[in-house]
């Protein structure tokens, strides 16, 4: 029996945006930072309405081709549930194609407001498995829904049905700070993907899984490993000729000690550290043009609901 939700029923969401690799974990490893997509969405009598201001505005669709859309009618489906008509007015913070999770977040923004709405009928896993479809991989989806860092993998079965996404959270040091320099350009994850090679060297891979398991290590309770930690030999190094700024502005910080990386597929320089950056390369940053974010390590997806 699918369950028709009352009319004049609200959803209020507060999602974080995520930066996934960390350096060494492709497709692996994720954090969430304090840097928000506010979405809400409404029961509607018939029809669809959609609201975007911010990042995107005047660019994105805005009919049920719209991300959050599509998560949201995924989720409802998933709980059971079904809506005459929808209003959905986003409030977008996240830069789009930056490298910071913004489409991750719309999905999850997506797939929580379908969760309230429905009464919690979806689990965290749920709400990861049907985030992750929409993304392929679960790293940002999975910070987003989860809070904090996180470790996620793929599960493919052996019937060639549809892959499993996993993911769970790692503790954080609360000490733990991010450093966002986000430049003026966007970056296309499925083309910068095609830089990087169908094989690496074994060698190399070993360095990358050391460097993980340090990570990991640096993330929990010894941040002083960060700077060893998001070393990476295996997206990087092929990334840094068609991201010549991020590439500069990774190697400059890293020269100076800051645990610096190219996050997700970029343009953003990431840095995680539990020292601000000074505040002299931040203002040479911005003086080209380089937008900069210092950031939490932010919760969960929030969802309030009325009605």
């Amino acid at each position: 029996m699918t369950e028709t939700l009352p009319v004049g029923r609200k959803a209020h969401v507060k999602v974080p945006a995520s930066s996934a690799n960390l350096g060494p974990g492709f497709d692996t490893l994720g954090i969430a930072v304090s840097l928000y997509d506010d979405v809400d969405v409404e029961i509607t009598a018939s029809g669809l309405e959609v609201i975007v201001s911010g990042q995107g505005e005047g660019e994105v669709p805005l009919d049920d081709t719209h991300l959050v859309v599509r998560a949201v009618k995924a989720g409802l489906d998933k709980a059971g549930c079904a809506a005459p008509g929808l209003k959905v007015t986003c409030h977008n913070r996240i830069p789009q194609s930056r490298g910071l999770g913004s489409s991750a977040s719309a999905a999850v923004a997506g797939v929580a407001a379908a969760n309230g709405l429905s009464g919690n009928k979806l689990t965290d896993d749920d709400m990861v498995q049907l985030a992750s479809e929409f993304e392929g991989h679960p790293d940002n989806a999975a910070a987003s829904v989860l809070g904090g860092a996180i470790v996620g993998w793929t599960e493919i079965p052996v019937d060639g049905t549809q892959p499993q996404y996993r993911a769970v959270k790692v503790s954080c040091d609360p000490r733990i700070k991010s450093t966002a320099l986000v430049p003026d350009f966007r970056a296309s994850t499925q083309a910068v993907r095609k830089v990087l090679p169908t094989s690496v060297k074994h060698l190399d891979a070993r360095f990358n899984v050391s460097r993980c398991a340090v990570m990991l290590v640096a993330l929990q309770s010894h941040p002083e490993l960060l700077w060893e930690g998001t070393r990476d030999r295996l997206h990087q190094p092929y990334r840094a000729d068609v991201l010549p700024v991020t590439a500069e502005w990774v190697n400059r910080l890293r020269n100076l000690g800051y645990p610096a990386y190219l996050s997700g597929a970029g343009p953003t320089a990431m840095v995680l550290s539990t020292e601000p950056v000074d505040e002299q390369i931040l203002n040479e940053a911005r003086d080209r043009g380089i937008t900069v974010h210092e950031l939490d390590i932010a919760g969960p997806v929030e969802v309030t609901v009325e009605g």
